[in-house]
């Protein structure tokens, strides 16, 4: 994996302040954050997989995953689970937050082309997998064929509706696949969890890589899965920013055995968590 070098200015732990442009309602409880610089430009040029920290003066400040990006913009779908995020889910487009970044390494798009790809995300975990599939599909004849399995509790919980169900599936050679936990009349669609829909789409391993995130749950019964499935744990990519403190190295809170989740990570492969304490 690359190592990319913070361009947040000379001081990494002062952040850029930046007009909160749009805000989307993804579900009941995530919200999509459109954020630009005062004099109207992406705060920071991030890879797939790659971080960006918030900051909210008097309330305090979190690392969250990076959607897309604009020429003009960054997005963050922000789940509220606490102080920082219910303070940000009260904020209104025109309102200021401080961003800082890039931080972490990212997604080895490099090493992947010529495979073809499955995406799998359970609920706010498909945030980071969205860069990586965006990156993707702009980058269409770099990758062979794309399947994407999203899971999440019920159709009111799955995030990013407009790429699952109209964007994604009309993409060259790309299938989505959705389930939910339970039986939910509001949108058809398989009912099941993850690991489970995963086996009895049976993928093939072969010249297939995969990239997952999700509840640290779901990850663990889906390597399950996987490995059945006959895919050695050099195919398969996982992120750990849900780790990440600091995002450079200096307060010590991320670190699993000698690695700094945030230096060294947050994507790994298997293979490379292998190695370590088995502390995530």
């Amino acid at each position: 994996m690359t190592n990319h070098e913070c361009t947040c200015g000379e001081n990494p732990l002062v952040p850029q302040i930046c007009n909160v442009i749009k805000i989307t309602d993804e579900t009941p409880d995530t919200k999509t954050f459109r954020v630009q610089t005062l004099d109207g430009k992406k705060p920071f040029d991030p890879m797939p997989g790659q971080l960006g920290m918030f900051s909210l003066i008097g309330v305090g400040e979190g690392m969250f995953s990076v959607t897309a990006k604009g020429e003009d913009y960054l997005d963050f779908a922000i789940k509220r689970c606490g102080m920082l995020t219910d303070a940000l889910h009260e904020m209104s487009v025109g309102q200021q937050v401080g961003v800082r970044g890039a931080y972490g390494n990212t997604f080895p798009v490099e090493a992947c082309k010529g495979k073809d790809m499955l995406f799998i995300g359970g609920g706010i975990g498909l945030a980071p997998v969205r860069s990586f599939i965006r990156y993707a599909f702009e980058n269409r004849e770099d990758y062979g064929k794309i399947d994407i399995l999203y899971g999440a509790r019920s159709a009111k919980d799955l995030v990013f509706k407009e790429d699952l169900y109209t964007n994604w599936p009309a993409m060259k050679d790309t299938k989505v696949h959705i389930t939910v936990d339970c039986d939910d009349e509001e949108l058809a669609c398989h009912v099941g969890f993850v690991p489970a829909y995963l086996e009895e789409l049976a993928f093939k391993p072969d010249n297939r890589m995969v990239v997952l995130c999700g509840p640290p749950i779901m990850i663990k019964f889906c390597l399950d899965s996987l490995t059945k499935m006959g895919f050695s744990n050099d195919q398969v990519i996982t992120t750990l920013e849900m780790r990440m403190k600091c995002g450079i190295g200096k307060c010590g809170r991320c670190n699993i055995g000698s690695k700094y989740i945030c230096l060294d990570g947050p994507v790994f492969t298997m293979a490379e968590l292998e190695g370590l304490p088995q502390e995530f």
